[in-house]
């Protein structure tokens, strides 16, 4: 099963580690380190025309890639619940 993040791109559901709300996820120390930490290394994929809403962290053999994106939090669960279901 998949999961479509927008802009043609699609992550495998067991590859997806957590999805953060762009709105509350930067008030985290934590969350910035990571988001520093990533945009170092080059692991950051952009698919938002305006501001990202979400961001979607995957896990794979590569190592962590961060895709920010300009879907909400409730639109990927709703597509995500829609991938289980079928």
């Amino acid at each position: 099963m998949y999961l479509h993040l927008g802009q043609d791109y699609i992550v495998p559901l067991q590859n997806v580690v957590a999805v953060f709300d762009m709105d509350t996820a930067t008030v985290s120390g934590r969350t910035q380190r990571l988001l520093s930490r990533l945009q170092d290394e080059g692991r950051i994929i952009e698919l938002y025309d305006d501001l990202p809403r979400a961001a979607v962290l995957c896990e794979s053999a590569l190592g962590e890639t961060l895709y920010l994106t300009q879907l909400s939090p409730q639109a990927l669960q709703r597509r995500a619940e829609k991938a289980y279901a079928i």
